[in-house]
């Protein structure tokens, strides 16, 4: 199957964080997954309209309207991490709103792509009281993938997910190598030519950190991230205040681009 037109939706993943450009913005796994379904196809039309920072509600009243007006073959939606990080969580609204973009997105004809979020990274202690709400999130997105028919990749499933090689250093962003992974992952989930189950190989083992590392990265970790992050909450701010989305108007990519 060829598809025309792609858009992607969601939050901070979705727009492309931390997978540098090279030219001071973000590439990222929507991105790329452009540029594989145009070398697959010649050509296809690519918008992005993610915004950092977005929660699912938002997502489905901003972006989820001006998705449909470009009328997409092809969408990418992708949100609720942002939910998950409040101090107060209600699931179900949550997994409501995703469910009810996907259903919109498929009635109008589209193919809807989503993924599971995989688990805190290896040598997170402090992450890991997100585990349970990480788990609860993805148990209810396979359910709403199902039901909505949207084509569902895995990532929590696959140990290479939680690979903190594949992780930028604030430990919620995937690195270029993560983006990497999951547009190649996508791009087997649409049965693009060339692509298959190799994206979920593990990276070659290395040697476990020391105590006084893992100590000192967890400091590191804290001063630079955890801290600039509760202090934007505690103001009632979000990363994505006054920007608007990434790539609202389409963008022919080419084969040869």
């Amino acid at each position: 199957m060829a598809w025309s037109r792609f858009v992607a939706i969601g939050d901070s993943t979705v727009e492309g964080l931390e997978d540098p450009d090279g030219h001071g913005g973000y590439r990222g796994w929507a991105d790329r997954l452009a540029e594989h379904l145009a070398a697959a196809q010649g050509s296809v039309s690519y918008a992005n309209l993610a915004v950092r920072g977005r929660k699912a509600h938002q997502v489905r009243t901003e972006q989820l309207p001006a998705a449909l007006a470009l009328e997409p073959d092809l969408v990418a939606a992708v949100a609720g991490v942002n939910d998950l990080l409040r101090p107060r969580l209600e699931l179900q609204p949550l997994l409501d709103h995703l469910e009810a973009i996907a259903l919109a997105l498929r009635a109008a004809g589209a193919t809807v792509v989503t993924f599971t979020q995989p688990g805190p990274v290896a040598g997170a202690p402090l992450l890991r009281g997100l585990r349970r709400r990480l788990d609860a999130y993805n148990a209810g997105l396979r359910t709403v993938a199902a039901r909505a028919d949207v084509r569902l990749l895995d990532l929590a499933a696959s140990p290479v997910g939680s690979d903190a090689r594949l992780w930028h250093v604030d430990r919620l962003h995937a690195n270029s190598l993560g983006h990497a992974r999951v547009a190649a992952g996508l791009a087997a989930l649409l049965a693009l030519p060339g692509w298959d189950g190799r994206w979920a190989e593990p990276l070659p083992p290395q040697p476990r950190p020391s105590a006084v590392q893992r100590t000192a990265t967890e400091a590191r970790w804290v001063a630079d991230f955890v801290v600039p992050f509760a202090t934007r909450r505690l103001r009632g701010r979000s990363s994505g205040d006054g920007r608007g989305p990434k790539l609202p108007t389409p963008v022919r990519c080419t084969a040869s681009a």
